[in-house]
């Protein structure tokens, strides 16, 4: 619902849930505590999708496509942008190392030929999550798995016939 509407009431999610708005402040004792453990947990299972697709280890092509795979499912998971909580310096600091992690990924797969070395500087990285958030809201009825082949293909392979 934050997603759709960040100015979503608390009522509204809370009847949303299935439940009064006084068991959502129970357990959160503001709208920011609610916004923050939603970002926190977007964060953290940003940095267990790295962390599975084993982006030092595997072989690129496998590593790349688990890495969108699960980005796609974090991203349908929890639909609502980070940059909102930049201001905190923790949540600022994590989100760095992931982004750090991704783009030292990126610059093996350009190392090994995957990715072409002729770009510019950190394009791979800036169009890697932009493509995976536009195929996880303009394609919802692809599978996670299927939405991470369209965004590997169009990333190494593009949108041309040649």
């Amino acid at each position: 619902m934050l997603a759709a509407d960040p100015g979503t009431s608390i009522a509204s999610i809370a009847a949303q849930a299935g439940v009064d708005r006084r068991t959502v402040y129970r357990r959160f004792a503001s709208r920011e505590d609610l916004l923050a453990a939603i970002y926190e947990a977007r964060l953290t299972a940003i940095e267990h999708a790295i962390q599975d697709a084993r982006l030092r280890e595997a072989p690129v092509t496998v590593a790349l496509h688990r890495y969108v795979e699960n980005i796609i499912n974090v991203n349908c998971t929890w639909p609502v942008d980070l940059t909102r909580m930049l201001t905190e310096d923790s949540v600022h600091a994590r989100r760095d190392a992931a982004i750090e992690e991704v783009d030292a990924f990126l610059r093996r797969a350009t190392d090994e030929g995957l990715l072409r070395p002729d770009l510019p500087h950190g394009w791979a990285g800036a169009l890697l999550p932009q493509l995976m958030h536009l195929v996880s809201r303009q394609l919802p009825e692809l599978s996670a798995g299927q939405a991470a082949d369209v965004v590997v293909d169009t990333l190494l392979n593009g949108l041309g016939t040649t």
